[in-house]
């Protein structure tokens, strides 16, 4: 990574969700300083160190494998040690990155993401550099794609690590467990004893995981077998609401149509080949 590189693009107008206006990539040796940019970006240091600097974190001192998120009209600091680094960026910018703020999958004050799988981060700035060399519509959108796929791998990154540091039980697991076991009663308390924690640490711990309580996850899945029921098979409604664990059909129709916007039986007519 000898030769700096570097694309700039135009987001499609169309392209209001996410879209990457910048890529590059360098073997970085001057500090980037008191700088503010008008959107989001994501740097890769696959290797070397250095330092980072915003109001929000702190200084912070790096050493790569590491990637880290910048905020957009944040000042920041940041660069390599004497000996310099390998670093890869891009700039983005779109309503999902509002998203990725809210489910915490990028924070300001933790911009910093710890990697333990360089080489499928690297590969997704690759491809994305190589998406948005392409300059096509296919190859924005594709770029958009490999940008989101960063977000997600770095933040499930964290969340590993996360578990990993505390001695913690896999949340994934954990989730795992609930959805195969949805259509049973919940037991909250003993659930939570299971894995070894207190009813207010896993209803926290889950939430920030799926974004929803146990309880109200467990509804979700029961709806969405429900859901399946009525599309593929002709069980009778009150039927089908016992099948998920709600015996009161009746209570079943009025979640089913909150959740959904229409009745069980409106749902199996739109949904059912005939």
């Amino acid at each position: 990574m000898r030769d700096p590189e570097a694309i700039y693009r135009t987001p499609l107008a169309a392209a209001g969700g996410l879209a990457v206006t910048g890529s590059g990539k360098q073997q970085a040796r001057r500090a980037v300083t008191d700088r503010k940019l008008p959107s989001f970006a994501v740097v890769l240091v696959e290797r070397g160190q250095g330092w980072l600097d915003t109001a929000a974190s702190g200084r912070l001192s790096l050493t790569g494998p590491i990637l880290f998120w910048l905020f957009p009209n944040r000042a920041h600091s940041y660069g390599p040690d004497e000996g310099g680094w390998d670093e890869r960026w891009a700039l983005f910018e779109g309503s999902f990155t509002r998203d990725f703020v809210r489910l915490r999958l990028m924070t300001e004050r933790q911009p910093v993401v710890a990697l333990h799988h360089v080489d499928e981060m690297a590969r997704l700035f690759g491809t994305l550099h190589a998406d948005l060399l392409d300059d096509t519509n296919l190859g924005q959108a594709s770029a958009a794609l490999m940008l989101h796929r960063i977000v997600i791998s770095a933040a499930k990154q964290v969340s590993v690590a996360a578990d990993h540091r505390r001695d913690r039980p896999d949340m994934a697991e954990i989730v795992e467990t609930l959805r195969q076991r949805a259509m049973q009663p919940l037991d909250l308390t003993a659930y939570a004893a299971e894995h070894g924690m207190s009813p207010a640490t896993l209803r926290r711990r889950f939430t920030l995981k799926t974004g929803l309580p146990p309880k109200a996850f467990q509804l979700r899945a029961r709806i969405d077998h429900a859901k399946q029921l009525l599309a593929t098979t002709d069980e009778k409604i009150e039927t089908i609401a016992a099948m998920v664990g709600l015996d009161d059909p009746f209570y079943f129709s009025r979640v089913f149509h909150e959740r959904e916007g229409c009745s069980p039986r409106e749902f199996r007519a739109r949904y059912t080949r005939g």
